[in-house]
């Protein structure tokens, strides 16, 4: 799509990010993928058949990008993960927030979709909340304590913040070839893990989920970056991404796009809104979920048990709005997207959300514990 305008590529990078996400969505139903679900099996019963089709996901995501940025047919440089701004305050306390709050909405963002898809309406109300908390910390009240104190604890590095770049600045090696080592090291290591176990190698589904979720990255960056990529925009004569809200390349992320979503209903004959690749994103998950949900007959209404559950997915969802966009992401914007940027915030975010899930995991064993 050589020469094409901005208005001429904007089709296909909707429509390419919204059948990307319909598969994601309908795998995601069928194979019940659910990283707060991977570490609670983890943390409560001591099962990492989850966790593995997580890990495994991270895998195909790093190798799959890394091909594609080597071949030069993306630039991951060119998203916002790598950046040498390195936010680490942002990226531990918004990571563990995030973990905090999937345990308490019964899932992230990602799974919050495809729960509403299956008719969950406590989902439904878990993604009013996040997307309100986000957009608040975007460019509201929450916003303000995010730039104004965790963003000031940040160290500008004199490179990208990409684990290949730094290795490079260090010690002088290539950066093309620490791509290849980073990538055949932790994407293997992290497949070799997955594989190791004998039910994970048995169940088809731990495969499908996590081979399509980490593709699905890949296809994403591929039509973010590539479909999408406009060397020079004939109204600003600057380099763009079209239809993505950061500007720059994107893949999947499920925080700021609710937020996206939320405010183009909100605003909907200001023509100046349109759809972009997050809307449509979150917009194919809940489609593909609910296509799978329908066509196998499992499409269910379920609502609030009581008072305190509602309370718990209110709050459980506002925490992900705070901390996914203090992070830069969630368990699939920064623990997948990012992660295969090998990007060190990317990383220490997924260890933050994961620390901060099995915390409250572990607090709310404790606390049921003292009622038995």
């Amino acid at each position: 799509m050589h020469g094409a305008t901005p208005a001429e590529l904007a089709p296909y990078v909707v429509g390419g990010a919204f059948l990307l996400a319909f598969v994601f969505g309908a795998v995601g139903n069928k194979t019940n993928f659910c990283t707060m679900g991977a570490v609670s099996d983890w943390v409560n019963m001591g099962h990492l058949g989850r966790m593995r089709m997580w890990l495994l996901a991270i895998a195909v995501a790093l190798v799959g990008s890394s091909a594609l940025h080597l071949a030069g047919v993306i630039d991951l440089a060119k998203s916002i993960y790598p950046a040498p701004t390195f936010s680490w305050l942002s990226y531990i306390v918004g990571g563990f927030l995030f973990g905090v709050g999937m345990t308490l909405g019964s899932g992230c963002g990602s799974k919050t979709l495809i729960r509403i898809g299956a008719g969950n309406l406590k989902s439904l109300v878990v993604y009013v909340f996040l997307g309100l908390a986000a957009y608040m910390t975007l460019r509201g009240i929450l916003g303000a304590f995010r730039v104004g104190v965790l963003e000031q604890a940040a160290v500008t590095l004199p490179t990208g913040q990409d684990l290949p770049s730094l290795v490079s600045h260090w010690v002088g090696a290539g950066k093309g070839t620490l791509i290849v080592i980073f990538a055949l090291l932790l994407g293997g290591a992290m497949i070799a893990f997955a594989y190791a176990d004998k039910e994970f190698r048995s169940t088809l589904d731990y495969t499908l989920g996590g081979v399509v979720t980490g593709l699905v990255v890949v296809g994403g960056w591929y039509v973010s970056g590539h479909l999408g990529h406009v060397a020079e925009d004939p109204s600003t004569l600057q380099e763009a991404f079209v239809r993505t809200n950061t500007g720059r390349m994107e893949s999947f992320s499920f925080v700021a796009p609710l937020a996206y979503t939320l405010e183009y209903l909100m605003f909907w004959t200001d023509k100046s809104k349109v759809i972009t690749y997050g809307i449509a994103s979150a917009a194919g998950v809940v489609a593909g979920s609910a296509a799978y949900a329908l066509a196998t007959r499992t499409f269910r209404w379920e609502g609030f048990r009581d008072a305190e559950d509602t309370a718990m997915h209110v709050i459980g969802g506002s925490l992900m709005g705070f901390g996914g966009i203090t992070a830069l992401g969630c368990t699939i914007g920064q623990a997948i997207t990012g992660f295969s940027t090998l990007a060190l915030g990317s990383i220490m975010t997924f260890v933050a959300i994961v620390a901060g899930a099995a915390a409250t995991m572990k607090l709310q064993y404790w606390r049921i514990s003292r009622q038995g």
